[in-house]
C-alpha cells in the first residue's frame, strides 16, 4: 500500500478576496470551490448575533448592518491599535482574518471530505515582523498548523514556474490585489525561483480604485440632485456604493461605460461612469504602482541584473484595461497575465507540496541511513536517483512528479533591520545590519560600542526599515523589539558590543549581543511589539472551538 503524502495546503489571505488551493497526486495544483463553486472568498466578516457570517454571505448583506460588518482587515495585520467593535467585544485583525482562514479550510473539507490541518498562508512581499507575525497567528487562531509564510509575488513566481519546466527566465511579477500591491524582480531556473529584490505598498490595490469611483459618485449624485447633504455620511449608503463601485469596476473592463443607479433619503439618480473618466480618476494611482516599478529595477541594477524577459501581471486587478495598457506604454514589454486570481493560491499549494514531500523523502533518508535531515529542507540532495525512484513508487506517483517538487526557493528580506544609536531626528541615527533585498536566511553582525564607563547595561533597540542604505534617520524607521545586555563592572568606555542578527526565510529576527571582554551575552527572538498578545492569542484559541462560522 502506497505511502499517502500529507496534503498541505495553499492559501491566499486577501485583502478583498481569499482562496484555497492543493496540489493533486498528478502533481497539479487546485484551486478549491467555496460553498457557491466559486474559487475566490470574499474577505468580508458579518457578525450576526450569536453567527459569524465569512464571505459571500456576509458581503451581500453588508448594506443592511454596514456597522457589524469587518472588511479590508489585511491592511490592519500588525497594527497596534487596531480593534474591530462589536457591542462590547473587541476583535483584533488576527481573529477577524482567523474566521476567513476557517472559512476556506471549512470549505475545502466539504469538497474533499477530508480534514485541513496543514497551510501555507501567504503575504505581501513587504510585510515587516509585526505583520508576518500576526498572519501566522491568524492561521493559528484558526486551528490550523502554519508550516511557512510566503511572500505572494514569490507564490506567484513558482505557480508561473510549474507551467514553464525547464526554462531560464527573469521575470518581473506586478502583483496589484484588492488591497495591496506587490512589485517583484525573481529569476527562474529549471530547478529553483530565486527572488532578486522586492517593493510594494501594503495600502495600495483595487480598493483605491473603488474609493475614488465612490467619490464620484455621490459628487455626481450631489450634482444632479442639487443636495447639499455628504450622502456617504449614512453607512447603508457607503457601503452600497463600495458594492456598486466594485461591480462597476469590473463591468468596465469589459465594456466603456456603465450606468449606476443612487438613491438617497428617498431621492434617486443615475449616474453614467465611462471607461475614460474611471481612467483619469485613478490615474495617479496607476503611477505610484510604475513608480515602484522603476525603484525595482533600479534595486536589481544594484545586484547587476539589468534587464528581464517578461512582465508577469497577477492579482485580479490587473484586469483593469489601463493597466496593461500603461505598462506596455512605459516598459515597450507587452505584459502577460497569469492567472490573475488563482496563482498566488497555487504558488502557496505548490510550495507546501515541495514541503510535504521533503517531510516524507526526510523519513527515507532516515530508513536508507544516509545523512540527516537538513534545516534547508533539501533531504533528497543526499539520495541517489534510484532511492528517489523507489520513494516514488512507494508514495504512489511517479518518479516524475516527485521530482518537480524539488526545486529551491530563495527569497529575500523585504526589509531593512538594524540598531538605534540615538534619537535626535538628525541623520544617521539606524545603522542598518541587514539590509532589505538580502538573500534570506541572513546571518550579519556587526560591532558597536559602550558610551561612558561604568556603563550598568546596553539597551539595544531594534528597527526596521524600506531603506537599502546603511545609515537611516530614525524617523524612517520602525521600532520592533528591545533587548537589555547587562555589563559587568569597571567595564571603560567604547567596550566592544558585538551584535549578530538572523533572518529567517519567513522574515522571524532573532539578535544576539555578546559583551566582548567577558563573555556575557543576550539571545532575543524580536516578538511582535503590535497586534494580539501572547494572552489574547490564546484566549482567541480557546473562543475558536465554539464559534459557529458561516
Amino acid at each position: 500500500m502506497a505511502k499517502e503524502i500529507k496534503k498541505i495546503f495553499g492559501i491566499d489571505l486577501g485583502t478583498t478576496y481569499s482562496s484555497i488551493a492543493y496540489v493533486h497526486k498528478s502533481g497539479k495544483p487546485v484551486v478549491l470551490p467555496n460553498e457557491e463553486n466559486s474559487g475566490v472568498t470574499p474577505s468580508v466578516v458579518l457578525f450576526e448575533n450569536d453567527k459569524i457570517l465569512v464571505g459571500n454571505a456576509a458581503k451581500k448583506r453588508a448594506w443592511l448592518h454596514p456597522e457589524d460588518v469587518a472588511a479590508f482587515v489585511k491592511r490592519s495585520m500588525g497594527e497596534k491599535d487596531f480593534l474591530f467593535m462589536i457591542g462590547d467585544r473587541a476583535y483584533t485583525a488576527e481573529e477577524i482574518s482567523s474566521f476567513i482562514l476557517r472559512k476556506l479550510a471549512m470549505d475545502a473539507q466539504r469538497t474533499l471530505q477530508e480534514k485541513v490541518t496543514d497551510v501555507v498562508i501567504t503575504c505581501p512581499a513587504y510585510f515587516g515582523v509585526n505583520e508576518r507575525e500576526a498572519t501566522r497567528r491568524a492561521g493559528e487562531i484558526a486551528g490550523l498548523r502554519v508550516r511557512r509564510i510566503v511572500n505572494e509575488p514569490t507564490a506567484a513566481a513558482i505557480a508561473y514556474g510549474s507551467t514553464k519546466p525547464g526554462e531560464k527566465k527573469k521575470i518581473l511579477v506586478y502583483d496589484l490585489g484588492g488591497g495591496t500591491f506587490d512589485i517583484t524582480m525573481i529569476d527562474v531556473q529549471p530547478d529553483s525561483i530565486e527572488v532578486i529584490c522586492t517593493g510594494g505598498d501594503h495600502n495600495l490595490g483595487g480598493k483605491d480604485w473603488d474609493d475614488r469611483v465612490v467619490a464620484y459618485l455621490a459628487e455626481e449624485y450631489q450634482r444632479q440632485t442639487g443636495t447639499h447633504d455628504d450622502i456617504l455620511d449614512d453607512p447603508k449608503v457607503w457601503q452600497a456604493l463600495q458594492f456598486v463601485a466594485e461591480s462597476a469596476k469590473k463591468m468596465l473592463s469589459k465594456q466603456e461605460s456603465v450606468r449606476v443607479p443612487i438613491k438617497y433619503a428617498g431621492v434617486a439618480a443615475s449616474v453614467v461612469l465611462t471607461r475614460d473618466i474611471f481612467d483619469t480618476l485613478t490615474a495617479d494611482l496607476l503611477e505610484r504602482t510604475i513608480a515602484m516599478v522603476h525603484g525595482t529595477m533600479s534595486e536589481a541594477r544594484r545586484k547587476a541584473v539589468l534587464d528581464f524577459d517578461e512582465f508577469i501581471l497577477v492579482g485580479g486587478s490587473t484586469r483593469m484595461p489601463q493597466v496593461p495598457k500603461r505598462i506596455f506604454q512605459e516598459f515597450k514589454k507587452r505584459p502577460m497575465m497569469f492567472e490573475p486570481e488563482n496563482a498566488v493560491a497555487k504558488g502557496a499549494a505548490i510550495l507546501g507540496w515541495k514541503i510535504a514531500i521533503n517531510d516524507s523523502l526526510a523519513e527515507r533518508v532516515k530508513e536508507i541511513n544516509i545523512g540527516k535531515a537538513q534545516e534547508d529542507e533539501n533531504y533528497w540532495e543526499d539520495m541517489p536517483e534510484i532511492e528517489i525512484e523507489e520513494a516514488a513508487r512507494e508514495r504512489g506517483i511517479s518518479a516524475q512528479t516527485l521530482k518537480s517538487s524539488l526545486f529551491k526557493v530563495h527569497d529575500v528580506a523585504s526589509k531593512s533591520f538594524g540598531i538605534l544609536l540615538k534619537e535626535t531626528g538628525e541623520n544617521d541615527d539606524v545603522f542598518n545590519v541587514i539590509l532589505r533585498n538580502s538573500r534570506v536566511p541572513v546571518r550579519a553582525k556587526d560591532t558597536f560600542n559602550t558610551a561612558v564607563a561604568n556603563q550598568g547595561q546596553v539597551l539595544i533597540r531594534v528597527v526596521e526599515c524600506e531603506s537599502s542604505e546603511e545609515w537611516v534617520s530614525y524617523t524612517s524607521a520602525v521600532e520592533i523589539g528591545t533587548a537589555a545586555l547587562k555589563l559587568p563592572p569597571h567595564l571603560p568606555a567604547n567596550t566592544p558590543i558585538v551584535i549578530e542578527f538572523v533572518l529567517s526565510k519567513e522574515g522571524r529576527l532573532s539578535i544576539t549581543a555578546t559583551e566582548s571582554s567577558g563573555g556575557r551575552s543576550v539571545d532575543v527572538k524580536i516578538k511582535p511589539t503590535a497586534g494580539i498578545g501572547d494572552n489574547a492569542l490564546e484566549e482567541a484559541k480557546e473562543r475558536g472551538k465554539t464559534q459557529v462560522i458561516e
